[in-house]
């Protein structure tokens, strides 16, 4: 996660190209450009740097609070996922038929998968359908289901991984949050992904710097997992 920290565009930008350096040279599989902390154009700049200078990696854009806008700058940069944080139960079931519509124009703007966020945090639950409706609502309208925990960094239930597994089957699913080197191999037992943001800083929250180290304590524990399983 690149969550384009800094007081201004030219630092957003310097910081955030360190960062992906760190990433890519520790093996990450992809970059999520993100407005946690700089803005929507913030956000544009560094997709269109990684379109310029790294075209053939995997990177994707979360446009907070403006899924349209998310939708344009993925077609635009060449972004091939997109993630929303909610595709379905967080709007009344009104609003959520011409939300359903527009989905359905913003996915024609572009090739890029969807991972999207049911009962996603900080979220609201405003549809009155029970979870397992939204996550088949849901499941139709993206091609990952991302599942979190209460906030940012906070660990993300076993048990709610669990629960959501049991309704949408061999559908993919990703733990958006709270995964550590110490917990992620329950969790990727049961998920075929993981959102990292908060561990790789060096203070372990969003606000904190990216620490190679981190990084680095990250990926050799998946690929020792992975070769246990060999």
């Amino acid at each position: 996660m690149l969550h384009l920290k800094g007081e201004n565009s030219t630092i957003i930008m310097e910081r955030t190209k360190r960062e992906i350096d760190i990433y890519l040279s520790n093996n990450i599989d992809a970059l999520i450009v993100e407005n946690y902390f700089g803005s929507e154009d913030d956000v544009e700049q560094v997709l269109k740097y990684l379109n310029s200078e790294f075209p053939d990696i995997m990177y994707g854009v979360n446009m907070l609070d403006n899924d349209a806008r998310g939708f344009e700058a993925a077609a635009q940069f060449n972004a091939k996922f997109i993630q929303l944080d909610s595709v379905a139960g967080h709007l009344t079931p009104d609003d959520d038929i011409a939300f359903a519509e527009k989905m359905n124009q913003w996915r024609k703007l572009t090739p890029a998968v969807v991972l999207g966020g049911v009962r996603f945090k900080y979220q609201p639950y405003k549809s009155g359908r029970t979870l397992e409706e939204d996550l088949k609502i849901g499941i139709n309208r993206c091609d990952a289901i991302v599942v979190t925990g209460s906030g940012t960094g906070v660990e993300t239930e076993i048990s709610k991984i669990k629960e959501f597994r049991s309704v949408i089957g061999d559908f993919p699913l990703i733990v958006g949050a709270g995964v550590t080197p110490d917990n992620c191999k329950e969790r990727l037992a049961l998920a075929n992904g993981a959102i990292i943001g908060s561990y790789f800083k060096d203070n372990y929250k969003d606000d904190g710097e990216v620490d190679c180290s981190h990084v680095k304590k990250m990926i050799d524990t998946i690929i020792n997992i992975a070769k246990e399983e060999i």
